[in-house]
């Protein structure tokens, strides 16, 4: 895990060499004076607050020791949303509770609490409204299952429906036949959830969470422009009525390792990236769409496909040239659980 700790006495600062050990964390993770960085070697700030932009954006998680005032005056100036701010925790430097106070459900603030609560004998304070009344919670599912979602607006809607009765829910694989509270099997309604890779809007307002299952094999130029790449890997997945969010991961033979442009494109879309030789490209099983022209080149017939289904799992979309770039897509096994 990404975190950083901060502390602001010599109480704090054993309680976050404990919570830094429970996280598998270095010292250099914790963060404090000049005065306690010193004594116990951790990271020294001569102003905690004057480095906390850099701080807020560089992490996954931040655990203040101490009063929540103390975290809220820091981290103040540089909340964005909730799609975008990491996971705040405060403890008390008696260690006697863990308290979520941003970023609950999709960044993890409250599964967080509750696993250092649990290493250090503490209680979780949890506050936020589906999780105090046992109903399920979109956000929180979708971060614990690498979903994206569609809209946090409908998001808030379904969540708030959610603590009063029942919203339908329907997936492009099956579902659990024991559904969590607040959910209900369905495909039709004013408002309800569709778990899935397409764009599908099965309800008058849907909550699409979306599995980051497909990866994308790419083939190009050298010197191919992200805007090229881009635009044909969304010209393929709209033509296929996939959401761009589904993509996880971006494939393509290594002589494109260094491609500026690829790499761009995969980090707009926040995938990762997987780079093959020739060799482990020819070595992928199945029926393939191949090149001469290509194989003379890089010295295998076909990346794109290849490259997605060593990448990605089962081909899902064959090669398609757009542009000059060609791309295919591969989905990984994907299962509904609560």
């Amino acid at each position: 895990m990404n975190a950083a700790l901060f502390c602001f006495s010599d109480d704090g600062a054993a309680l976050a060499r404990r919570a830094a050990d429970a996280l598998g964390l270095p010292p250099s993770a914790i963060h404090s004076t000049e005065k306690y960085a010193a004594r116990y070697g951790f990271s020294a700030h001569a102003s905690i607050r004057a480095d906390m932009g850099a701080l807020f954006g560089a992490h996954e998680a931040l655990i203040f020791i101490g009063a929540c005032g103390i975290a809220v005056r820091e981290i103040a100036p540089h909340l964005k949303s909730k799609a975008d701010d990491p996971a705040v925790l405060v403890l008390d430097d008696q260690g006697r509770f863990v308290i979520p106070i941003l970023s609950g459900h999709i960044g993890g603030a409250n599964a967080l609490a509750v696993r250092l609560a649990d290493a250090l004998g503490a209680a979780p304070v949890i506050t936020t409204a589906t999780d105090g009344r046992g109903r399920f919670s979109p956000d929180a599912w979708a971060a614990a299952h690498h979903c994206a979602i569609s809209s946090l607006e409908t998001a808030k809607a379904v969540s708030a429906a959610i603590l009063t009765g029942e919203v339908p829910v329907c997936a492009e694989a099956p579902l659990p036949a024991a559904l969590p509270a607040g959910l209900t099997a369905g495909e039709e309604g004013a408002l309800g959830i569709f778990i899935g890779i397409h764009t599908g809007q099965p309800f008058a307002a849907t909550l699409r969470l979306i599995p980051r299952v497909v990866t994308l094999g790419i083939g190009c130029r050298r010197g191919a422009p992200e805007a090229a790449i881009r635009e044909a890997a969304l010209t393929v997945l709209s033509a296929h009525r996939i959401d761009p969010r589904a993509v996880w991961r971006v494939a393509s033979i290594d002589v494109k390792r260094e491609e500026t442009g690829l790499l761009a494109f995969a980090r707009s879309f926040g995938a990762e990236t997987a780079f093959y030789s020739a060799e482990a490209l020819a070595a992928v099983p199945g029926a393939f769409s191949e090149s001469e022209f290509v194989k003379k080149t890089v010295g295998v017939g076909c990346v794109c496909e290849r490259a997605a289904a060593l990448a990605g799992g089962t081909l899902l979309i064959p090669k398609t040239v757009c542009a000059g770039v060609t791309v295919a897509a591969a989905i990984g096994e994907w299962r509904i659980s609560f």
